[in-house]
């Protein structure tokens, strides 16, 4: 339930001439850059790009790498369990730390281990050394992601005022798209190329240390008003916070069990090198589709007002990203795969700025940290990182094709659980 002070207006729309005039009303006011004219969010929104930049690179590097010494999508999988296990281990710790601890010494502490997990990842390329320090270094790199998402995400809500927020988190979509856009196509470029990953890695490590420097240009500073021990009560509070919301917790549910089953960006490098044959500039091409199609959309809600009807819209996204989803896995054609994983990555950014609008607008200040690690560690944890373990176990025993359609499917079922279980969903109106 949504109990007042900290509820957001959550408005039935029905349809008619009355949505129409409010929407109408709402664009003509709506001004979707003068957010822009806030220094310290412009300085956030850079370094967010410069570092998603980074990162989407690495991304193709490290699945290439690894399928290329290995041959095996059990090794991509086990990208993915290395991830979840640094966000089992460090989300709630990283939430606690991100509401009673400086949020913009943490996003800077972060981005250098960040730097220096990448740089691990160079020596290891060029020597060429065991796969055990490849992982090590992706667990250290992981775990600065992990302490990282909380505190910035809270740190982005302190840069702006309350209600430019759902404006700020489509911008924020926005760059970390188009850099999962301009990323992987790059890294596949540059290992095509070049014949190795190293480079790719070096280029990484700059892209943090860019990072932490376009932090210190920030002003605004995170006042901690009450610093707590950390104790397994207050790790527990943003569990308690999620799961006495049932609109969270639906929309939780929803992305954790879509992307969980019906990812297929962990098989990109097996589809690249045995199913369409496009090697490693295609890997970049295909890894760089579904941002595309999230960019995209993540544009046109920034220049759009908030969705009037926020609860379909979700339900209708996530149907569509299951679609698309199976249309990906049945396609033998470059240029439909990657039509598909376009259409994924549009239905997903949906979610995503649903999503996060409505966790960092609900919970209160003193709260958000922990609730955004809850966040994290269900949506990052137990669909994406998961995600990739479980689509790299059954494409392991059934195939990589079965493992996407399987998947696709299994999503739709999804869709028509939650709307049921949680009517409240599809009643969710304006997103303010």
């Amino acid at each position: 339930m949504i109990h007042a002070p900290d509820a957001i207006q959550l408005k039935t729309m029905e349809s008619g001439p009355a949505v129409d005039s409010v929407e109408g009303a709402l664009t003509q006011s709506h001004e979707p850059y003068a957010i822009l004219r806030n220094g310290d969010f412009v300085y956030f929104l850079v370094g967010r790009f410069v570092s998603s930049f980074g990162l989407q690179m690495l991304t193709v590097a490290v699945g290439w790498e690894l399928y290329e010494r290995t041959h095996s999508a059990l090794a991509l999988g086990l990208v993915g369990l290395t991830e979840a296990v640094t966000i089992f281990l460090f989300t709630l710790p990283a939430g606690h730390l991100a509401d009673h601890y400086d949020r913009k010494r943490i996003i800077k502490a972060a981005a250098l281990l960040g730097a220096a997990s990448s740089a691990g990842l160079a020596i290891v390329s060029w020597l060429q050394a065991p796969l055990v320090w490849f992982y090590g270094c992706l667990f250290a790199g992981a775990a600065a992601i992990t302490f990282l998402r909380p505190a910035g995400m809270s740190f982005l809500t302190g840069l702006v005022p309350r209600e430019k927020l759902s404006n700020a988190i489509a911008w924020n979509s926005s760059m970390f798209q188009l850099a999962s856009v301009l990323g992987p196509a790059t890294g596949g470029v540059l290992i095509a190329l070049t014949h190795h990953t190293t480079t790719v890695f070096i280029l990484n490590a700059v892209a943090s240390l860019i990072w932490f420097a376009l932090l210190c240009f920030i002003r605004t500073e995170h006042i901690v008003t009450n610093r707590e021990k950390m104790t397994l009560a207050s790790l527990a509070t943003g569990f308690k916070f999620v799961f006495a919301n049932r609109l969270i917790t639906s929309m939780i549910t929803l992305d954790v069990f879509a992307v969980l089953l019906g990812g297929a960006v962990a098989l990109l490098p097996v589809y690249a090198r045995d199913i369409l044959r496009v090697g490693p500039a295609g890997l970049g091409l295909l890894q760089a589709a579904m941002p595309l199609g999230s960019v995209s959309c993540a544009l046109l809600l920034a220049h759009r007002p908030p969705l009037q009807r926020a609860g379909r819209s979700v339900l209708w996204a996530v149907v569509g990203f299951g679609l698309a989803t199976i249309g990906f896995g049945l396609s033998q054609w470059f240029w439909l795969s990657l039509a598909m994983l376009f259409v994924c990555g549009a239905m997903d950014n949906v979610s995503i700025v649903v999503r996060h609008t409505s966790v960092q607008l609900l919970a209160p200040e003193e709260k958000r940290g922990r609730v955004s690690a809850v966040n994290a560690l269900f949506v990052v944890g137990a669909s994406d990182a998961l995600g990739g373990f479980e689509s790299g176990l059954v494409a392991h025993w059934l195939g990589p094709v079965m493992s996407v359609i399987s998947g696709g499917g299994a999503t739709i079922l999804v869709v028509l659980a939650v709307a049921t279980i949680w009517p409240e969903i599809r009643k969710y109106g304006r997103l303010e």
